[in-house]
């Protein structure tokens, strides 16, 4: 048994959501705890129990180095070694526990009692509908809708944290009953959407393979009865650390181009997902056409999202998750807020080239570090070695990085946790790590935004919704935004209200 080898980002991870946290007692608590999954014949039989059976194993594996898989009857027990192999395909080294004694929290699907005397929660769902209970089974539906399933799980595995972390975090009591209808928000069920089968969403622009990315893919291939094209959008390649919360990646995806893994990981008959190794300026500048009907946003940055909404795509929907909270929002030019609207500075901001030094422990080499990450530049033994020595840390664990890109290098050593363990976790690191099931359920939102909007069905009242998976799920998840007011938004400009207008008219 063995903690997976991209533990540190998980590590990195956790520094940020638990109090006096500590590397060596966080480790310890991950190896010494059993998280189990059991499942029963009903569950074997549903289409929706098997979505979330896979998005549960996807999350807990990544994180935790033993679990239980265990079927309740001879047709569950069959799963078994298909779940097991999708761990192995994630943590080579993951421990199989069979005794169901051994388990200290659980997740149970089915309408079977759990088999575990740890605490359990019971999840399932019913179409656009998440369920989650501590008294006792809750079902799964049958329809070909992933949502309500992939939430499920995300509630499951945000429980589990919470449980075992219990002592680390400000109100973060656990979910007794959950059953939040994902199409309005509203808690008790609220409506279903049942009548949705047939969606074609026609050609969307997904920016952004990277976690809530992943969650989107995943949920679209997921969907029975959905149909259309989308083109993903990005630059980059699979980074070991990127598995710590990629709900698609498995070790073999490594050094992996992203787009080609959303490729071979997300294509489903009826929706075609079409490459595109670039950032969305080269993208669109590669383009004849500009119009973009449907782009859905899983970027990090506010500057990245103004160039999509510069773009003046016809219809955004945009996710994210912070510190503490992940959530959606949703966009029409000139009507309400647009993207810009949510990510306009206030006061000054500081550029990507001032954190990457500061975060490195030099800042002096601001322009030389601007220079490199414009070059896309590989870091020499020389630089390494002067970042080693400012933060303190030996040169020959970092020396892997050199001849790698900066961008690589920083992501590697500072995002991906290696100077936070070679520091005994004295070392914060600033920018925004979540956990992997905070990505999936921002992922999965994105995707019902988009299938939503392409069906025709209600919109949510508010711009945005926001959920906070570290504490009990609130009551109230709408979060209204308004326009910019300060005048300085693209959509308070006339030249672009009319180039908005121009591209698809005014109705």
């Amino acid at each position: 048994m063995a903690l997976a080898n991209f533990i540190d980002r998980a590590v990195t991870s956790a520094s940020q959501l638990l109090a006096d946290f500590e590397l060596q007692p966080f480790r310890e608590s991950l190896e010494r705890n059993v998280v189990g999954i059991a499942f029963d014949a009903d569950a074997s039989g549903s289409s929706e129990a098997i979505v979330t059976l896979d998005l549960t194993l996807r999350l807990v594996a990544r994180l935790y180095p033993r679990i239980a898989i265990l079927g309740i009857g001879a047709s569950a027990s069959e799963l078994v070694g298909e779940l097991e192999e999708l761990a192995r395909s994630i943590n080579p080294d993951i421990e199989f526990v069979a005794e169901a004694e051994k388990v200290t929290v659980g997740i149970c699907v089915g309408v079977t009692d759990a088999p575990f005397a740890s605490p359990t929660f019971h999840v399932g769902s019913d179409g656009w509908r998440a369920r989650l209970s501590v008294s006792g089974p809750v079902g799964s539906g049958s329809s070909g809708n992933p949502v309500g399933a992939g939430a499920a799980a995300c509630f499951a595995a945000a429980n589990v944290f919470r449980t075992i972390f219990a002592s680390q975090l400000t109100h973060g009591d656990i979910d007794e009953e959950i059953d939040l209808c994902l199409l309005s928000f509203a808690p008790g069920g609220g409506t279903d959407g049942a009548g949705v089968e047939e969606i074609y969403m026609g050609r969307v622009q997904l920016v952004g393979a990277g976690a809530i990315g992943n969650a989107f893919l995943w949920t679209a291939s997921r969907w029975t009865g959905l149909s259309g094209a989308i083109d993903v959008v990005d630059h980059e390649d699979v980074d070991l650390s990127n598995l710590q919360r990629y709900v698609l990646c498995l070790q073999e995806d490594v050094s992996q181009v992203k787009v080609d893994v959303a490729v071979a990981r997300a294509g489903s008959p009826s929706v075609a997902i079409v490459p595109h190794r670039a950032d969305w300026q080269g993208y669109v500048s590669d383009r004849t056409d500009w119009r973009f009907d449907r782009v859905a946003v899983a970027l990090d940055t506010a500057r990245d999202r103004l160039a999509v909404q510069g773009s003046l795509p016809r219809w955004i929907a945009n996710a994210w998750t912070q510190e503490t909270d992940l959530g959606v929002s949703r966009h029409r030019f000139g009507d309400g807020a647009c993207l810009a609207c949510l990510y306009m500075p206030a006061g000054k901001v500081k550029d990507r080239d001032e954190i990457v030094a500061e975060e490195l422990g030099t800042p002096e080499a601001r322009l030389e570090i601007r220079m490199m990450l414009h070059r896309n530049a590989a870091v020499d033994a020389a630089f390494v070695g002067r970042v080693a020595t400012a933060l303190g840390v030996p040169f020959e664990p970092l020396s892997a990085f050199v001849g790698q890109p900066l961008a690589s290098f920083h992501q590697g050593a500072i995002c991906g946790g290696l100077v936070l363990k070679l520091t005994g976790g004295a070392a914060k690191v600033k920018a925004v790590v979540p956990m992997a099931f905070q990505s999936a359920l921002a992922g999965i939102l994105l995707a019902a935004e988009v299938v939503k909007h392409a069906a025709g069905l209600p919109p949510v009242p508010t711009t945005s919704t926001r959920i906070n998976l570290l504490r009990p799920l609130g009551g109230y998840l709408h979060d209204p935004k308004s326009r910019d007011a300060t005048g300085r938004c693209i959509c308070a400009d006339d030249d672009f209200l009319k180039a908005y207008a121009g591209k698809y008219g005014r109705g």
